[in-house]
């Protein structure tokens, strides 16, 4: 199973980015983990300065602005 985080302060950008991940991963059947980190430290640990950021498997895959959906995709299939 995949685990994905959204950094992000909660904004609508952070929680969009969330759903559109969710979205994808049910579209395409896979079981996903989804957390929403919103701590500062936490979302600077990673090196994140633009958010929303998208760690996937305590790696950054995404930083700043909403993600393409072709990218959710590769990242949910990788």
């Amino acid at each position: 199973m995949k685990t994905f985080k959204v950094l992000g302060s909660g904004c609508k950008k952070c929680s969009k980015t969330a759903e559109m991940i969710q979205a994808k991963a049910d579209e395409l059947g896979v079981k996903i983990s989804l957390e929403k980190v919103t701590d500062v430290g936490d979302i600077m640990a990673y090196g994140v300065m633009s958010t929303p950021g998208v760690v996937m498997d305590e790696k950054v895959v995404h930083a700043g602005g909403l993600p393409d959906n072709g990218d959710i995709a590769e990242w949910i299939k990788a």
